[in-house]
């Protein structure tokens, strides 16, 4: 599910220019990275949810929901440690930025709470909450690639499409 939304997400070639570009050239290099460093994490979790899903395991489900939860928090709190670059717009862009990886966390926290609902009505509440989130991915992906085109023409370095 995520495989697509990161692949789409937050990919920068090519640096165009220096002084405060540079700056933030590298900035979204470094968001770049924590991003991609999640994606083993999210494709074996991923693997993982569709065959407790098959075999109704939904507290193994919680279970990879809350360590993916952990994770992605962890880059998050990174994030919010890096110190914002002398480049235009950074703090709109870090802002969408962690706009984007709080919505991969409200997945996972979804998950989680899929596996603690005990009753099938709960589950379903749960499973509508899930086909949600799934459903606001375009406008997600749309937002952050909105963000990172402006922070790009605003310093002076190209996204590849």
């Amino acid at each position: 599910m995520f495989k697509k939304l990161i692949i789409a997400a937050v990919l920068f070639t090519g640096l165009m220019s220096c002084g405060k570009s540079k700056s933030g050239f590298k900035y979204s290099q470094d968001i770049v990275a924590k991003e991609r460093s999640l994606q083993p994490d999210i494709n074996a979790t991923e693997s993982k949810v569709k065959e407790f899903a098959m075999n109704n395991q939904y507290d193994s489900i919680g279970v990879a929901g809350a360590h993916m939860e952990e994770v992605v928090q962890k880059k998050i709190d990174e994030i919010n440690k890096m110190p914002l670059p002398n480049a235009k717009g950074a703090s709109e862009f870090k802002a969408a930025v962690l706009r984007y990886f709080d919505y991969i966390k409200s997945m996972y926290s979804a998950y989680k709470q899929l596996g603690k609902a005990e009753t099938d009505e709960a589950r379903t509440a749960e499973l509508e909450n899930i086909q949600k989130l799934a459903n606001d991915k375009n406008e997600v992906i749309t937002d952050m690639q909105k963000a990172q085109r402006k922070y790009a023409d605003d310093n002076g370095f190209k996204i590849e499409n």
